[in-house]
């Protein structure tokens, strides 16, 4: 999937006047890759994808395509595509005229750019037929899809994307996010997405980049983040989370307020004299019964049962306040009633610690 590095940013600072919007950014994306930035609204992302399509200028550094820098060079000059929120469409233009509208830029001739037309028709999965159908006679997920053709009309070497599907009802994102995800698998085209949607980005990407107050806190493939991530902010990002904190006596053994630790117990990365926390996923709770036995154990009063579809969510009231979750299959329901004291434990195997140390 992978080959050289194909954009290159290089301490990348974005200003707008007092205010620092990037700072200091770093970063290679493969060729071939799909690459999705997330963040929280105000993280960057969409600053960053500005300068990368040419919309904005840097304040410092440089961005690489290949062998040369690109971030002097205008937008109309780059070969790359944006594929906006609002898909910018032409509603006076036909479908076909829409997917043109590149070709007709380089003045290609008219059964040229037609036959382009019908062949990215055919790519994007829509009827030849649509090729006389108006803009406005077609449905929220076949304009994305002549947006995606009109953007590949353009033949770029990096197609961006800023949230584009974020309009649309929940079925359709889905279906969508499937047809992206196989789109760019058939193209081979490198493609950059930026979403607030982790779903989104666990299920199309090759590899994710977290962003918070203009910078990466982690960039790696979607399992990894999920289950190792470098900061709490990520951990907390990345879906539900438990975390405790721990900290490690002279002799190395681990402790925490929250948690009864079975002795000879060690927490991977917690070292003597060391603090930080212990995450553990929701999934990997479990509900003790007698003659259980796990690495860690706590105790609380439940507070609340959520159903999630296919899987049913539980709230635990600790003695501090705090709440855990545990999150169980549908058909694995635990019986219990609300103000239930309930007893909780989960194995080292099941966790991943953070650290906080200075």
């Amino acid at each position: 999937m992978q080959g050289s590095a194909l954009l290159r940013l290089r301490n990348v600072v974005k200003r707008f006047g007092e205010f620092t919007a990037l700072d200091n950014v770093g970063l290679d994306i493969q060729e071939g890759e799909f690459f999705t930035i997330v963040g929280p609204s105000g993280s960057g992302k969409s600053t960053l994808i500005r300068l990368l399509v040419g919309m904005d200028d840097v304040t410092e550094g440089e961005i690489w395509l290949r062998d040369g820098r690109i971030d002097q060079t205008p937008a109309n000059l780059r070969p790359t595509c944006m594929v906006f929120q609002s898909l910018a469409l032409f509603p006076h233009l036909t479908v076909g005229k829409n997917i043109e509208f590149p070709l007709k830029l380089r003045k290609e001739p008219p059964d040229q750019r037609r036959r382009r037309a019908l062949e990215l028709l055919d790519l994007l999965r829509l009827p030849r037929d649509y090729y006389d159908k108006r803009i406005s006679q077609c449905s929220g997920g076949e304009r994305q899809r002549v947006a995606l053709a009109r953007a590949l009309a353009f033949d770029p070497e990096i197609l961006f994307f800023d949230e584009p599907l974020s309009a649309l009802d929940y079925r359709l994102r889905k279906t969508l996010e499937k047809e992206l995800k196989d789109l760019h698998a058939r193209t081979g085209k490198t493609f950059v997405y930026i979403t607030h949607s982790l779903e989104e980005a666990m299920v199309m990407s090759d590899r994710i980049a977290i962003m918070k107050e203009g910078r990466f806190e982690q960039i790696a493939v979607a399992d990894e983040i999920y289950g190792r991530p470098v900061t709490r902010f990520v951990a907390e990002f990345m879906g539900e989370v438990n975390l405790f904190a721990v900290t490690a006596g002279a002799e190395g053994a681990p402790a925490s307020d929250a948690l009864d630790i079975r002795t000879g117990t060690s927490v991977q990365g917690l070292s003597a004299g060391g603090y930080g926390l212990l995450m553990v996923r929701p999934e990997y709770v479990r509900f003790a019964t007698g003659g259980d036995t796990y690495d860690f154990t706590l105790s609380g009063i439940l507070h609340g049962e959520y159903a999630l579809g296919s899987r049913i969510q539980y709230e635990i009231e600790l003695p501090s306040g705090e709440m855990v979750t545990v999150e169980k299959l549908r058909e694995e329901r635990f019986e219990a009633s609300e103000g239930a004291q309930v007893n909780l434990g989960f194995n080292t195997d099941a966790t991943h610690f953070i650290s906080e140390a200075s």
